[in-house]
């Protein structure tokens, strides 16, 4: 595409575009909820709706991310700079093209109101016993506590999230229907800083998607559970979890259990982070051997279990890093070779050239060792939840870090410190890399509708290295 010098004027004005009309009028589904809009889109992983929308600008609560209209475009659509500024002023969206976001209506807050108990329990009772295998005991407990009750009109589960003080302040509601399609929904006028929990007097808090999943546990594993923290996300957001830790001082040691698929597998990263940014250094993985806890109750119980579901991007991307050989080259021949890879499309040979030269930067003397611990660093860093561009965008990504790196080593001469961040530069190149590459071999998978695992143990069709570039040793 032409290069096209939008002034400041057009790029502030393309930024401001009202996301909720623009996505309306390109076909997108979009749902209220209060003030914002969550995009509803689906994808080979399923059904997603953690981005939110606000006037110009956007949230994707799931992956921490977000910003203005043209970033929308770009980390959305996949779109260039150039592209997502031409369409957000362009032709096809003329009716938006020149006009400022709507400002946005105050809406009032819906008021909060626990859905009216039944005067019994017995449907709720009948489905967490009889279909899910939840214990009685366990049941009776909550419902003594009132923060687990039967709602009168239709008969769901009504779970609680109350504050410090025991006062409700959240509640979400589960179908019991055995036949038909079932749900669970927050009840409006919810605080997402509380959900259906217990707290004990340990330093331990167990952390779960749903109230089911942590009924399961506790069914799983009873004894001596009240001594323990525990509580439900609704879903994979940290909200909850900060207040909870927030409010009880004696909570300092985490243990993640949400559902062992690969949106639970991304939120254990993303979690950790959260947690670590804020003081909480103690966090721990504990997974269920199926697709959740519940699943695993079910499997104790004779019922037919949902598998777990791996993370193919994660499980790719670790066996491309583990592959990674080491390639000696001399310094005055990296930059070519860098070069030389980047252009022919050979992202594998690329990582390995900029490991190694990370390598050779951090310890002239032991570049060797200083590789494999590069590979092992790149595999306990990676957490798929910050790689979620699509190949464009990883694209840009890598050609940046290849225009970095090659700047950096015009240098001649070059302090400690200078080393270290040449070697810091080479190690996120090949870490780019690897990602491209691990983009390209999902893609590969996804087309052919084989799985990564099968196309291990068959032949690759990867080019070796051209004449042109070959390696240098000694």
């Amino acid at each position: 595409m032409r290069f096209i010098p939008f002034t400041e004027e057009q790029k502030v004005l393309a930024n401001s575009v009202d996301l909720e009309q623009f996505l309306r009028m390109r076909g997108e589904k979009l749902e209220r909820v209060g003030r914002e809009h969550k995009l509803i889109y689906y994808d080979s992983s399923g059904k997603h709706d953690s981005i939110t929308l606000r006037g110009s600008t956007w949230f994707d609560h799931k992956n921490q991310v977000g910003g203005g209209a043209i970033k929308f475009m770009q980390e959305f659509y996949d779109m260039d700079f150039q592209t997502a500024v031409q369409e957000l002023l362009g032709q096809r969206v003329t009716p938006l093209s020149h006009a400022p976001p709507k400002a946005i209506q105050k809406e009032e807050k819906k008021e909060f109101r626990l859905p009216e108990a039944n005067s019994n329990m017995h449907r709720v009772y009948a489905y967490l016993i009889k279909q899910r295998f939840i214990d009685s005991d366990i049941i009776s407990h909550f419902a003594k506590q009132h923060t687990l009750y039967e709602d009168k009109e239709h008969h769901n589960a009504v779970f609680v999230g109350i504050d410090e003080k025991g006062v409700p302040r959240q509640a979400s509601k589960r179908s019991t229907n055995s036949f038909g399609k079932s749900f669970r929904i927050t009840c409006e006028g919810s605080d997402t800083k509380y959900s259906f929990s217990h707290f004990g007097e340990s330093e331990k808090l167990f952390v779960f998607e749903a109230p089911i999943d942590m009924l399961s546990y506790l069914t799983l594993n009873p004894e001596n559970w009240q001594q323990h923290s525990y509580i439900a996300m609704n879903g994979v957001y940290e909200n909850a979890v900060l207040t909870a830790l927030k409010n009880h001082s004696n909570l300092n040691e985490i243990v993640l259990c949400v559902d062992n698929d690969e949106g639970g597998i991304e939120a254990v990263d993303r979690l950790k982070d959260i947690l670590n940014d804020n003081g909480y250094t103690d966090v721990k993985r504990l997974a269920p051997k199926f697709k959740d806890w519940n699943e695993d109750l079910k499997a104790q119980n004779g019922a037919e279990p949902l598998p777990a579901v791996p993370h193919k991007r994660k499980e790719e991307y670790l066996r491309q890093a583990v592959n990674l050989e080491y390639l000696k080259c001399r310094p005055d021949k990296l930059t070519s070779r860098i070069y030389a890879t980047f252009k022919n499309g050979q992202y594998k040979y690329l990582a390995e050239y900029a490991l190694a030269g990370s390598a050779f930067f951090i310890g002239k003397n032991s570049e060797n060792l200083m590789f494999d611990k590069l590979k092992c660093k790149l595999k306990a860093e990676y957490k798929p939840y910050t790689d979620k561009g699509k190949a464009a965008a990883k694209q840009r990504n890598l050609h940046d870090c290849v225009k970095a790196v090659m700047k950096d080593l015009r240098q001649t001469a070059r302090t400690r410190e200078q080393s270290v961040q040449t070697a810091k530069l080479l190690y996120r190149l090949a870490d780019n890399a690897v990602r491209l590459s691990t983009e390209e071999a999902i893609t590969v998978s996804i087309q052919e509708n084989t799985p990564i695992s099968e196309q291990e143990n068959t032949p690759q069709t990867e080019h070796e290295p051209s004449e042109a570039f070959c390696l240098d040793y000694g």
